[in-house]
């Protein structure tokens, strides 16, 4: 197998382990997922540990991380005992997954926590007046953006293609005219 990668998906592959750091996401397993984009083919740990120079176990972990999030899946290769890995292609789909699992880490035990301190708040008659409205809003608003996302991750990728192309056309059927660079 040749080792080298083309100049443009090696800056590819780089690039999205730099994003993958600023999102939080090990550089390795971010370059792994895109060199696994990008192949026109499975790939088995070893191909993608010769391909990027890296550690055969940073690989193992690597795939073990994207397969928790299922933006890959092991596919077998017939007459081949080895694993192979692909990712998934379709880039709506990648990001629902991506967004779910966002959302699952970070989201949900901050609605948790809420609700929580929301309920201790209103029986804690230490906590003011003032706090206990902020926290309320402050979980109202939560609560809102949850189940607006919750209704986003259900429509159809047709559907999202098209709101996403509208962009700020969108603002006109809910009364608000978007601003133009101008002003």
């Amino acid at each position: 197998m040749n080792t080298t990668l083309p100049p443009a998906i090696e800056r590819f592959v780089v690039h999205w382990g730099e994003m993958g750091e600023m999102w939080s996401v090990n550089r390795s397993v971010a370059q792994v997922h895109a060199l696994l984009f990008v192949s026109d083919q499975p790939m088995t740990a070893e191909d993608i540990a010769a391909r990027l120079g890296i550690a055969r176990s940073n690989v193992s972990t690597s795939l073990k991380e994207l397969l928790s999030w299922t933006l890959i899946r092991r596919v077998q290769v017939l007459g081949d005992r080895r694993d192979f890995f692909e990712a998934e292609a379709d880039m709506f789909e990648m990001v629902r997954r991506i967004a779910m699992g966002r959302k699952a880490r970070e989201l949900d035990p901050t609605l948790a926590m809420l609700r929580t301190c929301v309920g201790e708040a209103g029986a804690d008659r230490a906590v003011s007046a003032r706090a206990r409205e902020r926290l309320g809003s402050m979980l109202h608003f939560m609560e809102a953006i949850d189940k607006s996302f919750h209704e986003v991750m259900r429509l159809p990728s047709p559907v999202l293609s098209r709101m996403i192309k509208m962009g700020g056309t969108l603002a006109l059927f809910v009364g608000k005219k978007p601003k133009t660079k101008q002003g």
